[in-house]
């Protein structure tokens, strides 16, 4: 038998572990918020900044030197103690260094060791298939029991190559610790050996065309979106799993506009959230992945027309039905969550 069994699935993997949770905590992920805790004068701000992200993320892996690995993870624990991220409702996340790393081990073990009372979620890249997660799943649960954790930390994978993208339902199944997956389109785009050398968003040779016209003129054509199909799968493997799906890097950081656009792509698609790489997109993640107030309005106007979801009913000229009830429900209860944290939002909707 390749699977466990129901009845087995959601046991502790080690004597004095935490159980598993059967559901994810229902939280506000609009961005994860990546801070290289190696550099004294960025950690030094994660208090001020905490209040205004939803997840903040010590990053240990890709853009840290190798030789300030032992300095990050240093001062990610040092992170999780400046701020009080279960009490104030902020995640407290990180990245750790691959499997395969000669750094991953310890970044595990430490984290959870000096600083699991406060870790949410380890970020786990270059996910290739379940049984890295079974690996990773079994040693996170030998650390939280010598830890003496009551709370369960769970894993968050990212899509880095081909055959993790391959296998995206198979990894959205393997653990009851999965909280989501995110996208990660610039090594994604090396291994599928795409001819590209940005960190998502469009290409300007990735376009359609129209045919040509009888006269000769120019024939008008459109950029297009390359991680259309990647980011689509990824939604649905998420959420057959029952677990959330992630854009993850913009990486040109000057271009706000092809930011947003790339955000709102996913954000429509079934994104919960995004990565913010520098404080200028946290800003544009909090506008995009919060619903419009006009939507909000017209969606509760179809849910207070049909209140157990049942019938047929038309709102300013369109046709509503049970379909339509369960689009609303969505937008709504995402209004809800983002209420919940934001007062001038909070606001808006409620007007």
């Amino acid at each position: 038998m390749s699977t466990k069994t129901p009845r087995d699935f959601f046991k502790p993997l080690a004597i004095g572990a935490p159980a598993p949770m059967r559901d994810l905590p229902v939280r506000l992920e609009r961005m994860i918020h990546f801070v290289p805790p190696h550099l004294d004068k960025v950690r030094a701000k994660v208090p001020q900044m905490a209040a205004g992200v939803d997840v903040m993320l010590a990053n240990l892996e890709d853009a840290i030197p190798a030789d300030a690995k032992d300095a990050a993870r240093a001062g990610a624990i040092e992170m999780a103690s400046m701020y009080d991220w279960q009490g104030n409702g902020t995640g407290f996340w990180s990245r750790v260094n691959p499997l395969n790393s000669p750094w991953f081990q310890e970044d595990v073990s430490e984290l959870i060791l000096k600083a699991g009372h406060q870790l949410d979620v380890i970020m786990l890249p270059k996910v290739e298939g379940p049984w890295d997660i079974h690996f990773a799943d079994q040693y996170v649960a030998q650390l939280e029991a010598k830890a003496g954790l009551t709370r369960p930390i769970l894993f968050h994978a990212i899509l880095e190559t081909a055959q993790g993208m391959a296998r995206v339902e198979e990894i959205a199944l393997a653990s009851p610790r999965m909280q989501g997956i995110s996208l990660g389109p610039a090594d994604l785009a090396a291994d599928r050996k795409m001819k590209t050398t940005r960190v998502g968003g469009g290409h300007p040779f990735y376009r359609v065309i129209d045919d040509p016209n009888e006269d000769g003129s120019a024939r008008a054509s459109a950029q297009q979106d390359p991680w259309h199909y990647t980011i689509a799968r990824m939604v649905d493997a998420c959420r057959m799993a029952g677990i959330n799906a992630f854009y993850g890097p913009f990486g040109d950081i000057a271009d706000l506009d092809a930011c947003e656009q790339q955000f709102r792509n996913a954000f429509l698609l079934g994104c919960s959230g995004t990565w913010s790489l520098h404080p200028n997109q946290i800003a544009i993640a909090k506008k995009v992945f919060s619903p419009d107030p006009n939507e909000v309005k017209f969606a509760r106007k179809i849910l207070d027309a049909m209140p157990d979801g049942s019938g047929v009913a038309m709102i300013d000229g369109k046709m509503q039905d049970d379909a339509t009830w369960k689009q609303a429900k969505v937008i709504s209860d995402l209004a809800d969550l983002v209420a919940s944290k934001d007062p001038d939002l909070a606001a808006a909707y409620s007007a």
